[in-house]
C-alpha cells in the first residue's frame, strides 16, 4: 500500500513499538513500577511518573469503542483511500487506540464488534502500520459476524 501522507517517525521511546510492528508483533508499553499498560508510547508513566518502562506482547484483540466512515472530504494525502474507516479500539488489556479498520465488512462495522490486529506494510517506506479487521467473533452488539 502506498501513502502520500505523513508517516510515523519513531522517537527513542516509541521505536520498540514500530520495530515490533515491522515484525508483525503487537506490543504495549508497560510501567515496571506500577504495572500499568500505556498507550501511546511515552517517555514516562502517566500514572506514577516512573521512567522504568518496558514492553509486553499483546494479542491485539478488542472491541470497537467508536467508529467513523470517511466517505468524502479527506485530509490531504488520504483522498485516494476513500472510503476508509477509523476506529477507537478498546483492547482486551484495557487501553484504547485509534487505528484503521480494513477488510470487506469494515464499512458495516458497529460499536461493540470484535476486532483483531493486522499489519500493513507501506510501500517505499520502512514502516508497517498496525490496523484492525473484524474477527468474526460473536458480539453482544450485533450477534454473529462472518469475515
Amino acid at each position: 500500500m502506498s501513502f502520500a501522507h505523513a508517516l510515523p517517525v519513531p522517537t527513542p521511546w516509541s521505536a520498540p513499538y514500530w520495530e515490533a510492528s515491522r515484525k508483525k508483533r503487537f506490543v504495549l508499553q508497560c510501567c515496571n513500577a506500577c504495572d500499568r499498560l500505556i498507550m501511546y508510547p511515552k517517555r514516562f508513566c502517566p500514572f506514577c511518573l516512573s521512567e522504568d518502562l518496558g514492553w509486553r506482547d499483546s494479542a491485539g484483540t478488542g472491541e470497537i469503542y467508536s467508529i467513523t466512515v470517511q466517505r468524502a472530504g479527506a485530509p490531504t494525502g488520504f483522498s485516494e483511500h476513500l472510503p476508509y474507516v477509523l476506529i477507537i479500539v478498546r483492547l482486551d488489556e484495557g487501553v484504547q487506540l485509534m487505528s484503521r479498520l480494513i477488510g470487506p465488512d469494515a464499512e458495516t462495522a458497529r460499536c461493540g464488534d470484535r476486532v483483531k490486529v493486522d499489519f500493513q506494510d507501506v510501500a517505499g517506506a520502512d514502516v508497517t502500520l498496525p490496523v484492525f479487521r473484524l474477527d468474526g467473533a460473536k458480539t453482544p452488539a450485533n450477534g454473529s459476524r462472518s469475515t
